[in-house]
């Protein structure tokens, strides 16, 4: 929402604001634009300190040294994340704003990781009576989506951070054609008729980067229809990846809804925002069913235990 609202920079100092101690401004204060980007600066310190909070219960009580390693890896990254959003206000680059957002994504996906590894569902998994090697193709589908869909969402907070107006104003066309003109004489006449509507003026690069965002929606979209497919086909005994990838499909149409909208309402800050939100929480999807796929398939490459019985594998946690 600060970005959407353009107010990233309502609070022009870090790591005060207005000179207060972050913690005690006035609440008085907390108008316009300043709302949003003082709580933001607030719920991101709450995040590190829940953050510190879990790497240390994590080396504190988990025997997996892997898992207390995700903890370190988690509480790292969310130091980064806080310089990276104190260095976006002092220096006033838009290139570590986009920076930002994307190691925001990252990180979200790896508190999936912990939060999922960290479950009696994740031990549970082991028991799934299927043949590791059929889920080998649907682990690797499901990485490439996920890959896919944060290469996404890396678009869209570059597309954000520009501040700009869109550069392609209608859909499911652009600029009134399937494969936009992006000739000097085309930009030309697009640019008169912006100006003409006091609207910024666009190059080739922001209007293709446009089209490379639809062009990967596209491509995500198909991959998760095939995803669905192939899953509820060859795996059918797996119930939480039948679940995970309805509901992935279920988020998707209304990511590719809420994409449009975006679009025909001229980049409302609300729809441009739930739009994010649910980017992220079809990444949240992707990273869960990767990991759950990764878990049953790679059972049968793991060296045996001596003392168990035949044929019986350690598990990943022993290994660590």
């Amino acid at each position: 929402m600060v970005t959407s609202k353009n107010v990233g920079l309502a609070v022009p100092d870090w790591p005060t604001t207005f000179g207060y101690n972050m913690f005690l401004f006035p609440v008085s204060k907390w108008v316009g634009g300043i709302l949003f980007e003082h709580t933001h600066r607030l719920i991101a310190s709450a995040v590190g300190f829940l953050t510190i909070i879990l790497a240390s219960w994590l080396w504190s009580s988990e025997s997996r040294r892997w898992v207390r390693n995700l903890g370190l890896v988690a509480l790292a990254g969310v130091i980064l994340q806080g310089i990276l959003g104190g260095l976006r206000v002092t220096m006033l680059r838009d290139e570590i704003g986009i920076f930002h957002a994307c190691v925001a994504q990252a990180f979200l996906a790896l508190l999936v990781v912990i939060g999922l590894v960290t479950t009696n569902f994740w031990r549970s998994l082991e028991e799934i009576d299927i043949n590791p090697k059929k889920l080998t193709p649907i682990r690797r589908l499901a990485i490439a989506i996920t890959l896919a869909i944060y290469v996404q969402l890396a678009l869209g907070a570059t597309m954000r951070h520009q501040h700009r107006d869109l550069s392609i104003l209608d859909f499911p066309t652009a600029n009134g054609a399937w494969i936009p003109d992006t000739s000097a004489t085309a930009l030309a006449k697009i640019n008169a008729w912006r100006d003409a509507r006091g609207l910024s003026d666009v190059d080739a690069f922001q209007i293709w980067l446009q089209m490379t965002h639809r062009f990967v929606a596209l491509l995500i979209g198909i991959g998760v229809i095939a995803f669905c497919s192939r899953v509820w086909r060859t795996a059918p005994q797996v119930a939480a990846l039948k679940k995970l990838s309805v509901w992935w499909l279920v988020f998707l149409f209304g990511q590719l809804t809420l994409g449009a909208w975006t679009i025909w309402s001229d980049k409302a800050a609300d729809i441009a925002t739930a739009h994010v939100a649910v980017g992220a929480i079809m990444l949240c999807f992707g990273v869960s069913i990767s990991a759950i796929c990764w878990r049953i398939s790679g059972r049968d490459s793991a060296p045996h235990c001596p003392d168990a019985p035949a044929g019986r594998p350690y598990h990943r946690e022993q290994l660590a």
